[in-house]
Protein backbone atom coordinates (compact mmCIF):
# COMPACT_ATOMS: atom_id res chain seq x y z
CA UNK A 1 0.00 0.00 0.00
CA UNK A 2 2.93 2.37 -0.51
CA UNK A 3 2.07 5.40 -2.63
CA UNK A 4 3.75 5.27 -6.03
CA UNK A 5 2.30 8.43 -7.57
CA UNK A 6 0.00 11.37 -6.88
CA UNK A 7 -1.36 13.01 -10.03
CA UNK A 8 -3.78 15.84 -10.81
CA UNK A 9 -5.75 16.73 -13.94
CA UNK A 10 -7.91 19.79 -14.59
CA UNK A 11 -11.24 18.79 -16.15
CA UNK A 12 -13.08 21.58 -17.98
CA UNK A 13 -16.66 20.93 -19.15
CA UNK A 14 -18.34 23.63 -21.27
CA UNK A 15 -22.14 23.71 -21.19
CA UNK A 16 -24.33 24.16 -24.25
CA UNK A 17 -26.77 27.07 -24.10
CA UNK A 18 -29.72 24.87 -23.09
CA UNK A 19 -27.96 23.77 -19.89
CA UNK A 20 -26.68 27.18 -18.77
CA UNK A 21 -28.26 29.27 -16.04
CA UNK A 22 -27.82 32.82 -14.74
CA UNK A 23 -27.38 33.83 -11.11
CA UNK A 24 -25.46 36.45 -9.14
CA UNK A 25 -22.32 34.77 -10.49
CA UNK A 26 -23.39 35.65 -14.02
CA UNK A 27 -23.98 33.11 -16.77
CA UNK A 28 -22.64 29.67 -15.84
CA UNK A 29 -21.14 28.32 -19.05
CA UNK A 30 -18.81 25.59 -17.73
CA UNK A 31 -18.01 23.25 -14.84
CA UNK A 32 -14.46 22.60 -13.63
CA UNK A 33 -12.75 20.25 -11.21
CA UNK A 34 -9.31 18.86 -10.47
CA UNK A 35 -9.26 15.06 -10.51
CA UNK A 36 -6.66 13.67 -8.10
CA UNK A 37 -5.46 10.14 -8.81
CA UNK A 38 -3.31 8.23 -6.32
CA UNK A 39 -1.73 4.92 -7.37
CA UNK A 40 -0.05 2.48 -5.01
CA UNK A 41 2.94 0.31 -5.84
CA UNK A 42 0.63 -2.70 -6.17
CA UNK A 43 -1.54 -0.90 -8.74
CA UNK A 44 -4.54 0.09 -6.62
CA UNK A 45 -6.04 3.46 -7.63
CA UNK A 46 -7.97 6.02 -5.59
CA UNK A 47 -9.81 9.10 -6.87
CA UNK A 48 -10.47 12.45 -5.23
CA UNK A 49 -11.71 15.88 -6.21
CA UNK A 50 -10.21 19.28 -5.46
CA UNK A 51 -12.21 22.32 -6.47
CA UNK A 52 -10.76 25.55 -7.89
CA UNK A 53 -13.97 27.34 -6.89
CA UNK A 54 -16.98 26.51 -4.72
CA UNK A 55 -19.33 27.32 -7.59
CA UNK A 56 -19.25 25.77 -11.03
CA UNK A 57 -16.32 27.21 -12.97
CA UNK A 58 -12.73 27.95 -12.02
CA UNK A 59 -9.14 27.71 -13.21
CA UNK A 60 -7.58 24.46 -11.98
CA UNK A 61 -3.98 25.10 -13.01
CA UNK A 62 -2.77 26.30 -9.61
CA UNK A 63 -4.41 23.37 -7.82
CA UNK A 64 -2.71 20.92 -10.15
CA UNK A 65 0.65 22.60 -9.45
CA UNK A 66 0.20 22.35 -5.68
CA UNK A 67 -0.77 18.67 -5.84
CA UNK A 68 2.10 17.78 -8.15
CA UNK A 69 4.91 19.90 -6.77
CA UNK A 70 4.09 20.43 -3.09
CA UNK A 71 1.93 17.55 -1.88
CA UNK A 72 3.07 14.61 -4.02
CA UNK A 73 6.71 14.78 -2.80
CA UNK A 74 5.45 14.65 0.80
CA UNK A 75 3.37 11.53 0.16
CA UNK A 76 5.16 9.35 -2.39
CA UNK A 77 6.58 6.32 -0.62
CA UNK A 78 4.20 6.68 2.35
CA UNK A 79 1.83 3.93 3.41
CA UNK A 80 -1.51 4.94 1.83
CA UNK A 81 -3.37 3.56 4.83
CA UNK A 82 -1.92 6.22 7.14
CA UNK A 83 -4.44 8.89 6.16
CA UNK A 84 -4.33 10.88 9.39
CA UNK A 85 -0.54 11.19 9.24
CA UNK A 86 -0.69 12.14 5.56
CA UNK A 87 -3.23 14.88 6.31
CA UNK A 88 -1.07 16.35 9.08
CA UNK A 89 2.03 16.16 6.90
CA UNK A 90 0.27 18.13 4.13
CA UNK A 91 -1.24 20.64 6.56
CA UNK A 92 1.91 21.30 8.58
CA UNK A 93 4.46 21.06 5.78
CA UNK A 94 8.09 21.35 6.87
CA UNK A 95 7.00 21.62 10.51
CA UNK A 96 5.11 18.32 10.44
CA UNK A 97 7.66 16.70 12.77
CA UNK A 98 7.32 19.45 15.37
CA UNK A 99 3.52 19.28 15.12
CA UNK A 100 3.52 15.50 15.49
CA UNK A 101 5.67 15.65 18.62
CA UNK A 102 3.70 18.48 20.23
CA UNK A 103 0.21 17.25 19.36
CA UNK A 104 -0.91 20.61 17.98
CA UNK A 105 -1.18 22.05 14.50
CA UNK A 106 1.66 24.17 13.10
CA UNK A 107 0.21 24.74 9.64
CA UNK A 108 1.90 26.07 6.56
CA UNK A 109 1.44 29.83 6.39
CA UNK A 110 -0.96 29.54 3.43
CA UNK A 111 -3.19 27.46 5.65
CA UNK A 112 -6.49 28.37 4.00
CA UNK A 113 -7.74 28.48 0.47
CA UNK A 114 -6.13 26.69 -2.40
CA UNK A 115 -3.62 24.71 -0.32
CA UNK A 116 -6.40 23.09 1.74
CA UNK A 117 -8.47 22.55 -1.42
CA UNK A 118 -5.54 20.62 -2.93
CA UNK A 119 -5.23 18.62 0.28
CA UNK A 120 -8.93 17.83 0.05
CA UNK A 121 -8.54 16.05 -3.27
CA UNK A 122 -5.62 14.01 -1.97
CA UNK A 123 -7.43 13.11 1.25
CA UNK A 124 -10.55 11.93 -0.61
CA UNK A 125 -8.40 9.78 -2.89
CA UNK A 126 -6.69 8.20 0.14
CA UNK A 127 -10.04 7.30 1.72
CA UNK A 128 -11.16 5.86 -1.62
CA UNK A 129 -7.97 3.78 -1.74
CA UNK A 130 -8.26 2.50 1.81
CA UNK A 131 -11.84 1.33 1.33
CA UNK A 132 -10.99 -0.34 -1.98
CA UNK A 133 -8.10 -2.18 -0.35
CA UNK A 134 -10.64 -3.73 2.02
CA UNK A 135 -13.29 -4.22 -0.68
CA UNK A 136 -15.84 -2.06 1.09
CA UNK A 137 -17.32 1.40 0.89
CA UNK A 138 -15.88 4.40 2.73
CA UNK A 139 -19.16 4.48 4.65
CA UNK A 140 -18.50 0.97 5.97
CA UNK A 141 -15.01 2.06 7.09
CA UNK A 142 -16.66 4.85 9.08
CA UNK A 143 -18.96 2.46 10.91
CA UNK A 144 -21.85 2.24 8.48
CA UNK A 145 -24.92 4.43 8.01
CA UNK A 146 -26.68 6.09 10.95
CA UNK A 147 -30.01 5.77 9.12
CA UNK A 148 -31.54 3.71 6.33
CA UNK A 149 -32.35 6.74 4.14
CA UNK A 150 -31.55 10.41 4.04
CA UNK A 151 -33.50 13.35 2.66
CA UNK A 152 -32.42 14.81 -0.68
CA UNK A 153 -33.11 18.28 -1.98
CA UNK A 154 -32.99 19.55 -5.54
CA UNK A 155 -30.60 22.49 -5.75
CA UNK A 156 -31.54 24.99 -8.45
CA UNK A 157 -34.20 27.69 -8.53
CA UNK A 158 -32.98 30.45 -10.84
CA UNK A 159 -36.25 31.26 -12.65
CA UNK A 160 -38.12 34.56 -12.27
CA UNK A 161 -41.28 34.87 -10.19
CA UNK A 162 -43.46 34.15 -13.19
CA UNK A 163 -41.94 30.71 -13.76
CA UNK A 164 -40.18 29.71 -10.51
CA UNK A 165 -43.13 27.49 -9.65
CA UNK A 166 -42.74 25.65 -12.96
CA UNK A 167 -39.01 25.12 -12.44
CA UNK A 168 -39.30 23.87 -8.88
CA UNK A 169 -42.43 21.90 -9.81
CA UNK A 170 -40.35 19.89 -12.28
CA UNK A 171 -38.04 18.88 -9.43
CA UNK A 172 -41.03 17.80 -7.34
CA UNK A 173 -42.38 15.76 -10.26
CA UNK A 174 -38.96 14.09 -10.46
CA UNK A 175 -39.49 12.83 -6.90
CA UNK A 176 -37.99 15.50 -4.63
CA UNK A 177 -39.84 16.57 -1.52
CA UNK A 178 -37.43 19.45 -0.83
CA UNK A 179 -36.04 22.12 -3.15
CA UNK A 180 -33.63 25.05 -2.93
CA UNK A 181 -33.83 28.29 -4.88
CA UNK A 182 -31.41 31.19 -5.33
CA UNK A 183 -32.19 34.69 -4.05
CA UNK A 184 -30.24 37.85 -3.22
CA UNK A 185 -28.24 40.10 -5.55
CA UNK A 186 -29.53 38.33 -8.66
CA UNK A 187 -33.00 39.69 -7.84
CA UNK A 188 -31.94 43.30 -7.37
CA UNK A 189 -33.86 43.83 -4.12
CA UNK A 190 -35.19 42.07 -1.04
CA UNK A 191 -38.73 42.70 -2.24
CA UNK A 192 -38.00 40.93 -5.53
CA UNK A 193 -36.53 37.95 -3.67
CA UNK A 194 -39.60 37.77 -1.46
CA UNK A 195 -41.85 37.92 -4.50
CA UNK A 196 -40.09 34.91 -6.03
CA UNK A 197 -40.20 32.92 -2.78
CA UNK A 198 -43.89 33.66 -2.30
CA UNK A 199 -44.56 32.54 -5.86
CA UNK A 200 -42.65 29.31 -5.18
CA UNK A 201 -44.60 28.56 -2.01
CA UNK A 202 -47.92 29.31 -3.70
CA UNK A 203 -47.07 26.95 -6.56
CA UNK A 204 -45.69 24.09 -4.45
CA UNK A 205 -48.07 24.19 -1.51
CA UNK A 206 -47.20 23.56 2.16
CA UNK A 207 -45.97 19.98 1.86
CA UNK A 208 -42.74 20.66 -0.09
CA UNK A 209 -39.78 21.98 1.87
CA UNK A 210 -38.20 25.13 0.39
CA UNK A 211 -34.72 26.45 1.15
CA UNK A 212 -33.22 29.73 -0.09
CA UNK A 213 -29.59 30.57 -0.88
CA UNK A 214 -28.45 34.21 -1.14
CA UNK A 215 -24.78 33.31 -1.75
CA UNK A 216 -23.84 35.86 0.93
CA UNK A 217 -24.99 38.81 -1.19
CA UNK A 218 -27.26 40.65 1.26
CA UNK A 219 -26.12 43.10 3.90
CA UNK A 220 -27.15 42.56 7.51
CA UNK A 221 -30.22 44.80 7.34
CA UNK A 222 -31.41 43.09 4.15
CA UNK A 223 -30.78 39.64 5.61
CA UNK A 224 -32.78 40.43 8.72
CA UNK A 225 -35.63 41.91 6.69
CA UNK A 226 -35.78 38.94 4.35
CA UNK A 227 -35.81 36.37 7.16
CA UNK A 228 -38.48 38.26 9.08
CA UNK A 229 -40.74 38.73 6.06
CA UNK A 230 -40.24 35.13 4.87
CA UNK A 231 -41.02 33.58 8.26
CA UNK A 232 -44.64 32.87 7.33
CA UNK A 233 -43.50 30.93 4.25
CA UNK A 234 -42.09 28.09 6.34
CA UNK A 235 -38.62 27.92 4.81
CA UNK A 236 -36.45 24.97 5.87
CA UNK A 237 -33.41 27.27 6.07
CA UNK A 238 -31.89 30.42 4.59
CA UNK A 239 -28.37 29.82 3.31
CA UNK A 240 -25.74 32.54 3.62
CA UNK A 241 -28.03 35.56 3.78
CA UNK A 242 -24.81 37.55 4.36
CA UNK A 243 -21.21 36.59 3.66
CA UNK A 244 -19.98 34.11 6.24
CA UNK A 245 -16.72 36.08 6.45
CA UNK A 246 -18.84 38.58 8.38
CA UNK A 247 -19.11 36.33 11.42
CA UNK A 248 -20.69 38.99 13.61
CA UNK A 249 -23.11 40.06 10.89
CA UNK A 250 -24.21 36.49 10.24
CA UNK A 251 -24.67 35.99 13.98
CA UNK A 252 -26.78 39.15 14.13
CA UNK A 253 -29.03 37.86 11.36
CA UNK A 254 -29.37 34.49 13.07
CA UNK A 255 -30.18 36.08 16.43
CA UNK A 256 -33.11 37.95 14.92
CA UNK A 257 -34.25 35.31 12.45
CA UNK A 258 -37.21 33.00 13.06
CA UNK A 259 -35.74 30.80 10.30
CA UNK A 260 -32.72 28.51 10.52
CA UNK A 261 -29.47 29.87 9.04
CA UNK A 262 -27.12 27.67 7.01
CA UNK A 263 -23.55 28.36 5.89
CA UNK A 264 -20.17 26.76 5.35
CA UNK A 265 -19.65 25.97 1.67
CA UNK A 266 -16.76 28.47 1.46
CA UNK A 267 -15.09 27.52 4.75
CA UNK A 268 -11.74 25.76 5.10
CA UNK A 269 -11.06 23.28 7.92
CA UNK A 270 -12.84 22.67 11.20
CA UNK A 271 -11.23 25.82 12.62
CA UNK A 272 -13.41 28.00 10.35
CA UNK A 273 -16.54 26.15 11.47
CA UNK A 274 -15.46 26.45 15.10
CA UNK A 275 -15.36 30.25 14.61
CA UNK A 276 -18.89 30.25 13.20
CA UNK A 277 -20.08 28.24 16.18
CA UNK A 278 -18.28 30.46 18.67
CA UNK A 279 -20.20 33.41 17.23
CA UNK A 280 -23.46 31.38 17.32
CA UNK A 281 -23.89 32.24 13.64
CA UNK A 282 -25.40 29.09 12.11
CA UNK A 283 -27.92 26.29 12.59
CA UNK A 284 -26.91 24.12 9.62
CA UNK A 285 -23.26 23.30 8.78
CA UNK A 286 -22.49 22.89 5.06
CA UNK A 287 -18.88 21.82 4.49
CA UNK A 288 -17.73 21.17 0.93
CA UNK A 289 -15.36 18.22 1.22
CA UNK A 290 -13.51 19.18 -1.98
CA UNK A 291 -12.27 22.41 -0.39
CA UNK A 292 -12.66 22.04 3.40
CA UNK A 293 -10.04 19.33 3.92
CA UNK A 294 -11.52 16.13 2.54
CA UNK A 295 -13.25 13.37 4.46
CA UNK A 296 -10.76 13.57 7.34
CA UNK A 297 -11.66 17.17 8.11
CA UNK A 298 -15.30 16.55 7.23
CA UNK A 299 -15.50 14.08 10.09
CA UNK A 300 -14.19 16.69 12.51
CA UNK A 301 -16.71 19.24 11.22
CA UNK A 302 -19.50 16.68 11.57
CA UNK A 303 -18.41 16.08 15.17
CA UNK A 304 -18.75 19.81 15.83
CA UNK A 305 -22.29 19.77 14.45
CA UNK A 306 -23.23 16.80 16.60
CA UNK A 307 -21.64 18.21 19.77
CA UNK A 308 -23.46 21.53 19.33
CA UNK A 309 -26.82 19.87 18.52
CA UNK A 310 -26.84 21.42 15.06
CA UNK A 311 -27.55 19.96 11.64
CA UNK A 312 -25.13 18.80 8.96
CA UNK A 313 -26.05 19.19 5.29
CA UNK A 314 -22.82 18.94 3.24
CA UNK A 315 -22.43 21.10 0.15
CA UNK A 316 -22.12 18.87 -2.91
CA UNK A 317 -22.12 21.21 -5.89
CA UNK A 318 -19.40 19.47 -7.89
CA UNK A 319 -18.58 16.12 -9.40
CA UNK A 320 -19.77 12.62 -8.61
CA UNK A 321 -16.81 12.34 -6.23
CA UNK A 322 -17.83 15.33 -4.11
CA UNK A 323 -21.43 14.16 -4.18
CA UNK A 324 -20.60 10.64 -3.00
CA UNK A 325 -18.26 11.98 -0.32
CA UNK A 326 -20.98 14.37 0.93
CA UNK A 327 -23.53 11.57 0.87
CA UNK A 328 -21.14 9.33 2.80
CA UNK A 329 -20.48 11.96 5.48
CA UNK A 330 -24.19 12.73 5.89
CA UNK A 331 -25.01 9.04 6.34
CA UNK A 332 -22.07 8.48 8.71
CA UNK A 333 -22.89 11.38 11.05
CA UNK A 334 -25.79 11.44 13.53
CA UNK A 335 -26.11 15.14 12.65
CA UNK A 336 -26.53 14.45 8.92
CA UNK A 337 -30.01 15.44 7.75
CA UNK A 338 -29.89 16.37 4.05
CA UNK A 339 -27.95 15.79 0.84
CA UNK A 340 -27.86 18.40 -1.92
CA UNK A 341 -28.50 17.22 -5.50
CA UNK A 342 -27.37 19.79 -8.11
CA UNK A 343 -29.86 20.48 -10.88
CA UNK A 344 -29.46 22.24 -14.21
CA UNK A 345 -26.34 21.48 -16.22
CA UNK A 346 -24.10 19.32 -14.00
CA UNK A 347 -21.92 17.16 -16.30
CA UNK A 348 -19.36 16.35 -13.63
CA UNK A 349 -22.10 14.83 -11.49
CA UNK A 350 -23.99 12.97 -14.20
CA UNK A 351 -21.38 12.21 -16.88
CA UNK A 352 -18.02 11.71 -15.14
CA UNK A 353 -19.18 8.39 -13.67
CA UNK A 354 -22.29 6.31 -13.17
CA UNK A 355 -23.63 6.56 -9.61
CA UNK A 356 -26.99 5.84 -8.00
CA UNK A 357 -29.09 9.01 -7.90
CA UNK A 358 -32.45 7.23 -7.57
CA UNK A 359 -34.93 8.75 -5.15
CA UNK A 360 -37.04 6.67 -2.79
CA UNK A 361 -39.99 8.79 -1.69
CA UNK A 362 -37.69 11.79 -1.85
CA UNK A 363 -34.82 10.09 -0.05
CA UNK A 364 -31.43 8.67 -1.07
CA UNK A 365 -30.07 5.30 -0.03
CA UNK A 366 -26.48 4.83 1.21
CA UNK A 367 -23.74 4.89 -1.47
CA UNK A 368 -22.78 1.55 -2.93
CA UNK A 369 -19.59 0.04 -4.32
CA UNK A 370 -15.99 -0.04 -3.07
CA UNK A 371 -14.47 3.26 -2.03
CA UNK A 372 -16.78 6.12 -2.90
CA UNK A 373 -18.28 4.02 -5.69
CA UNK A 374 -16.97 6.35 -8.41
CA UNK A 375 -15.07 5.03 -11.42
CA UNK A 376 -14.32 7.95 -13.78
CA UNK A 377 -15.11 7.32 -17.43
CA UNK A 378 -11.68 7.43 -19.12
CA UNK A 379 -13.15 8.83 -22.35
CA UNK A 380 -14.87 11.65 -20.44
CA UNK A 381 -11.60 12.40 -18.62
CA UNK A 382 -9.60 12.47 -21.86
CA UNK A 383 -12.17 14.63 -23.58
CA UNK A 384 -12.34 17.24 -20.81
CA UNK A 385 -8.74 17.38 -19.56
CA UNK A 386 -7.17 20.79 -20.06
CA UNK A 387 -3.40 21.26 -20.17
CA UNK A 388 -1.96 22.86 -17.04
Amino acid sequence: MKIRSVEAAWLHCPLDAARQHVSDFGRIAAFDMVLVTITTEDGLIGYGEAKPAVGSAGDGAALCAIVRHELAPLLEGMDARHISRAWQRMYNGTRAGHAERSGRAMPVLGRRGIHVAAMSGVDLALWDLLAKSRDCSVLELLGGPCRERIGAYASGGWAPASSIGDELGRYVKAGFRAVKMRIGAMDGSVDASLERVRAARLALGPQVQIMCDAHGTMNVAEGKRFCSAAASLGLRFVEEPVASDDRLGLAEVRASSPLAIAAGESEFTAFDFAELLQHRAIDVLQPDLAIAGGMSEGLRIAALAYAHRLELAPHSWGSAITFQAARTLAFASPAGVLVEVPMGGAPLLRELASIDLALHEGDLLPPQGPGFGVVPDPQFVRRTTRAC
